[in-house]
């Protein structure tokens, strides 16, 4: 059988999983995509954030054959320069939401350069009415292929370094699953394979050139301890998925949105900060979960400027601490070796898994339960840094 389906994209589908749990709509501040229209408003409200539109708004495309100059944007990601080309405004506007406005974080050595085709065709004769499907994830050799139907769908060949994504203009209004599920999906399929980066399902928040890295379970509050990071004076390199070369564990990620859940304005005390908060879109996860949608590029957003290196890693607990000195604690290589392998299960199938591994264990890996409040594990990690 010449096409092989593959067990969820084996090599960052499960270091991503923000991206695969996608809400029906996107909203993209104006600076990045004016195109680009919102079913989403801001709300103060947690429980009724959320604003359904009639999403009816017609799109305009370059019908299919066009031999008009197509549109591009070239952005510098993952350590890599990719060039978008389109037939629609709308999709490079989608682009721009995802790149657009980001530091360069490019990677010592590395000269990559990749090419992104984004095809608009027209409308389908029947559009979902709701959210589509999770995308159907297949490899064959060493391409690759998500497919929503046989209008939507992406092609990615990590050899010749191009990606093809064929949309219709009615998965325009499920502008969130396009972009995440396809558009970034190829970003990071070409960059993993090219580059030769291990992907991790983690977070990452640093300073002057050296970076932490925060592992756990969804929900066990990385996205939490990133906010407070960033309102502490850290940058944030990557909310959900790191990737990491294993030769020098040089790390780079997508520094453009933080999710939170809404009690993460308990423990946020400054008027305008929770306000920035507050007014964020609220997004919906394939789960059911809603969470703001943190603009990074927005308000008191701190992108990490450049690729960090890794100085550790921290396992992150729900357990309290019951002390400020066992806040934080070191893990012996035994113990945070097998913590590693059980919690990334994807990465730990890479060829860059085993080099990763033993210079994370050398430079160390602890863990981090809870304080009293997020800047004392913040406090903790800075210590880290230093």
């Amino acid at each position: 059988m010449p096409t092989q389906v593959a067990r969820r994209w084996p090599d960052a589908i499960a270091s991503m999983r923000n991206l695969l749990h996608a809400a029906p709509h996107l909203r993209c501040h104006p600076e990045i995509a004016n195109a680009v229209r919102s079913n989403l408003e801001a709300s103060f409200d947690r429980a009724g954030a959320m604003r359904a539109g009639d999403g009816t708004h017609r799109k305009w495309f370059t019908p299919p054959g066009s031999t008009a100059h197509p549109l591009t944007a070239t952005r510098w990601v993952l350590g890599g320069l990719f060039r978008f080309e389109s037939n629609s405004r709308d999709l490079i506007d989608l682009a721009e939401a995802a790149y657009g406005r980001l530091p360069a974080q490019k990677l010592p050595g590395v000269s990559a350069e990749f090419r992104i085709e984004l095809r608009l065709l027209p409308r389908r004769a029947n559009p979902w009415t709701a959210a589509p499907p999770a995308p159907r994830i297949r490899q064959d050799g060493n391409s690759f292929r998500a497919d929503f139907d046989a209008s939507n769908h992406a092609v990615i060949d990590p050899e010749r370094r191009r990606a093809r994504i064929t949309v219709s203009e009615d998965m325009l209004q499920h502008a969130w699953h396009l972009r995440c599920e396809l558009i970034e999906f190829a970003v990071f399929i070409l960059a993993t394979h090219a580059i030769g980066l291990v992907p991790l399902h983690g977070a990452c928040v640093g300073r002057n050139g050296r970076g932490v890295l925060l592992l756990g379970f969804s929900g066990s509050g990385k996205s939490t301890l990133a906010l407070h990071g960033l309102l502490h004076g850290l940058e944030l390199l990557a909310e959900d998925a790191v990737f990491v070369r294993p030769g020098d564990l040089l790390a780079t990620g997508v520094p453009n949105y933080l999710h939170l859940m809404g009690d993460a304005l308990d423990f946020i005390a400054d008027d305008a900060i929770r306000r920035w908060v507050a007014h964020a879109p609220v997004i919906r996860r394939r789960s059911g979960v809603h969470k703001f949608e943190i603009d990074l590029r927005q308000g008191f957003g701190r992108p990490a400027t450049r690729a960090l290196s890794l100085a550790g890693a921290v396992f992150v607990s729900t357990q309290p601490a019951e002390s400020p000195d066992t806040l934080l604690t070191p893990l012996d290589a035994r113990e945070a070796g097998r913590l590693l392998d059980a919690d990334q299960p994807n990465a730990s199938r890479q060829p860059g898994w085993q080099p990763f591994k033993q210079q994370i264990l050398d430079r160390g890996v602890h863990q981090l339960r809870r304080g009293r409040h997020p800047r004392d594990a913040i406090d903790a990690l800075c210590r880290l840094l230093d």
